[in-house]
């Protein structure tokens, strides 16, 4: 079997807007109509779905934001789908979602990151599907430093085209931008240096390739044991050459994301892996126990590479990742970056 990618978006398609978690409240709608107005400046035009309100941690109930979801997927009309941002909750969805529905339209690209990898992980786990983990809506007018892509470059283009991205070894100290004020930040604020950083103990340079799958530990880890997230399944099916799997961390302290690590593991998540890419996060780390420690503690025994502070997580800037594209992470003395090609 073969990954399946979406056609690359052109002028003119149409990208869908809805909030399959948690939605938008309104002293923020200035921020989403900003977010908007980028993506319709590259030509498309863009729904916004009835599953956006902010009012509580959910947007709608949990029928309604799995129709509006699933009607996105499946409608030939529309080439993308992109969530405001995450959320809590979207593990409801899971399981009234018709998936074979899904996997039997024309792929669309699905967007986002955070408590979004709970439906686009399981979505290329279950179907083949290349799916976006990059940037939100809302995170969208941010311009990206020297060495990434936005999401937008990357739904442009064609199957079986490929792009380097690397690490501007700058990031951002914890904290958000008040988008009342400044409904329209475009300027990160990358205000500190840091570089990838080596867990497993190895000294050598890092060269390693495999299809790239992953998420946010706090939301899939809840999928382990589950049909939706069958790691070992996709590997035979899609992955003969191994896995590099992505993991990143939102806010949970060191010692649960070891716990988490660990039960993702024991449930094969790990098993076809032939480096593991951990994004960095400003989560809390326990008295005994860093956020480092916690990774190693549960997957150090893997005999693999684990590369950490990759711009894949919570912590801005974003390097976009597509779930499915055949990957090739390198990190040496001189260089850190990830070659995707969508094939």
């Amino acid at each position: 079997m073969t990954i399946r990618y979406p056609r690359p978006l052109r002028p003119g398609d149409r990208v869908a807007v809805t909030s399959p978690s948690s939605g938008v409240p309104e002293r923020l709608r200035g921020r989403l109509d900003a977010a908007v107005r980028v993506v319709e400046a590259r030509g498309y035009e863009v729904v916004v779905g009835a599953c956006m309100d902010g009012s509580r941690h959910v947007s709608a109930s949990a029928g309604e934001r799995a129709a509006e979801f699933e009607a996105f997927l499946t409608d030939p009309g529309i080439r993308a789908v992109v969530p405001p941002w995450g959320g809590e909750t979207a593990i409801d969805l899971v399981s009234l979602i018709d998936w074979d529905k899904v996997a039997a339209a024309e792929p669309t690209w699905v967007v986002g990151y955070s408590d979004m990898a709970t439906l686009i992980t399981p979505l290329t786990l279950l179907s083949g599907t290349a799916t976006l983990h990059g940037a939100n809506l809302m995170d969208t007018p941010y311009l990206q430093p020297e060495g990434l892509l936005s999401w937008l470059d990357i739904v442009e283009l064609e199957s079986g085209s490929g792009f380097t991205q690397s690490s501007p070894g700058r990031y951002r100290s914890p904290g958000w931008d008040d988008w009342t004020v400044d409904p329209g930040k475009q300027d990160l604020g990358l205000d500190r240096d840091g570089r990838w950083t080596r867990l497993d103990g190895g000294t050598g340079d890092v060269d390693v390739a495999g299809r790239l799958v992953g998420g946010c530990v706090e939301t899939i880890c809840n999928l382990a044991g589950s049909p939706y997230l069958d790691v070992r399944g996709f590997a035979r099916a899609h992955a003969p050459e191994g896995l590099v799997v992505y993991v990143e961390v939102c806010e949970d302290n060191a010692l649960t994301i070891c716990r988490n690590l660990h039960g993702m593991r024991l449930n094969g998540f790990f098993d076809h892996a032939n480096a593991v890419v951990v994004g960095r996060t400003s989560a809390p780390d326990d008295a005994t126990m860093t956020q480092y420690e916690a990774v190693v503690d549960a997957l150090g025994t893997l005999g693999v590479p684990i590369v950490a502070d990759v711009e894949c997580g919570h912590v801005y800037p974003h390097m976009p990742f597509v779930n499915g594209a055949l990957t090739r992470v390198v990190h040496t003395a001189d260089r850190s970056d990830v070659t995707q090609r969508l094939v």
